[in-house]
């Protein structure tokens, strides 16, 4: 059955944000109502970066794939032009071969719309239902139950170079262009490593910390999947390459932020110095951070 009227917005630990579009009004002046399937819809690919999975390639190592065996949904309200809501998702059960949601869409903390939906996870090349994969029941648990849904490690150029390396080829190389024999220099076997696992034990973020000047580390070559960017994986990386500067004693850290970086790292608590200048063909910043030692 879907989410009862009764649903309260501390029932779920996942939220989806969006703004109604005036496409998205019909002639009543209201959401038309298939409009609210494809919020939810919406709202379950934000569910899997939540899940820090990149969900193609999650699927791809799971061997199978999730198709919608079922769709409910039920009325409570109307939202209008304008309107900001948030879409609600919890997995309320996973079967054997089939994983059910709960849904509600609200604005503030009126319910609008309720919804339950099954999935059943399948072999992609024949579309027959397959059991749930323990990693996948492990990885949906976990988040329900209000766990971290990564874990960052640091270490050598020689524990991580694997992982890293490919993050980095992926974001620098074929991402942004740069070329593969400028992406490559002497400073990695001598760098500490940070990396991103998520629950299936894919890497899906990394970043180094190498000293720049004596007291002065340098953070760099930060890169983190694009499917699962804008969620926590990058702040990970900079707090654990901060916290190892802090153990090795260093009173700054500095690095040169792509442009477009400026504002996230600015969250973390460092500041722009000096002009923008170009470095492999794209705009880049200065920016530094103080550390104090306790």
């Amino acid at each position: 059955m879907p989410q009862p009227a009764s649903a309260r917005r501390q029932d779920f630990r996942f939220f989806h944000r969006l703004r109604v579009r005036w496409v998205e009004v019909d002639m009543q002046k209201i959401v038309f109502n298939a409009h609210y399937l494809m919020y939810f819809d919406t709202a379950v690919a934000d569910y899997w970066r939540a899940l820090a999975l990149p969900y193609e390639e999650a699927m791809h190592q799971l061997g199978g794939d999730l198709y919608v065996k079922k769709a409910t949904v039920e009325y409570h309200g109307s939202a209008r032009f304008d309107d900001q809501l948030q879409v609600a998702l919890k997995c309320n059960k996973v079967g054997n071969s089939s994983i059910t949601f709960g849904g509600a869409i609200f604005r503030d903390d009126a319910l609008l719309v309720s919804c339950e939906l099954i999935y059943v996870f399948a072999d992609p090349a024949t579309q027959k239902a397959v059991s749930v994969p323990p990693g996948l029941r492990q990885v949906l648990a976990d988040f329900e139950a209000g766990k971290e849904m990564y874990a960052v490690k640091t270490g050598s150029w020689q524990q991580f170079k694997a992982d890293a390396a490919q993050i980095r080829t992926e974001v620098f190389v074929q991402e942004q262009g740069i070329p593969i024999e400028e992406e490559w220099d002497e400073a990695d076997p001598s760098a500490l490593h940070a990396v991103v696992y998520n629950g299936l034990m894919q890497c899906v973020a990394t970043g180094r910390l190498l000293e720049h000047a004596p007291g002065v580390a340098k953070i760099g070559r930060m890169a983190v999947k694009r499917v699962l960017r804008g969620s926590s994986l990058g702040r990970g990386v900079v707090d654990a390459l901060l916290a190892a500067a802090v153990d090795q004693g260093y009173r700054e850290v500095l690095l040169h932020a792509q442009a477009s970086a400026k504002g996230f790292y600015e969250k973390s608590g460092f500041i722009v110095r000096g002009e923008p200048f170009d470095e492999v063909g794209i705009a880049h910043i200065e920016m530094f951070k103080t550390i104090h030692q306790q």
